[in-house]
């Protein structure tokens, strides 16, 4: 399989809910990706790889992102969806954060990080379970 059979493989996985995001992050990292980020208004994801060369996947639409960045509602649809409550799904994430102003988020494997980002530049920096 190759690197951007992976990346194709990981969005797949996200979007119909068959990987969560630690078994996508594993898959990535031993395939050698350095991260990715989603852009929820151009309705993309990008994947990064150290050695420069990326993949842009389109992605399925989310609601519109809301004017306001509300770090604490994404905080709580983060928490959702780590303790994977009942009815979690990817796309139901994607609507609750861009309906909290989240345009993006950066995911960083190196940083073992995810860095939300509103319209206007406010951020949120979740740190991966068990980072120090």
């Amino acid at each position: 399989m190759t690197w951007q059979d992976i990346a194709r493989t990981a969005l797949a996985g996200a979007e119909n809910d068959t990987i969560p995001f630690p078994q996508s992050v594993a898959m990535l990292v031993a395939a050698g990706f350095d991260g990715y980020a989603v852009d929820f208004r151009h309705a993309a994801r990008i994947y990064y790889r150290p050695d420069g060369e990326t993949l842009r996947l389109e992605t399925a639409p989310t609601a519109p992102v809301a004017a306001l960045f509300d770090a604490a509602i994404v905080r709580d649809a983060i928490r959702a969806a780590q303790a994977m409550a009942p009815g979690y799904t990817y796309h139901g994430f994607c609507a609750r954060v861009a309906g909290a102003g989240c345009a993006g988020y950066l995911v960083s494997f190196p940083g073992r990080r995810v860095l939300y980002y509103g319209r206007t530049g406010e951020t949120h920096t979740e740190h991966f379970p068990g980072s120090p």
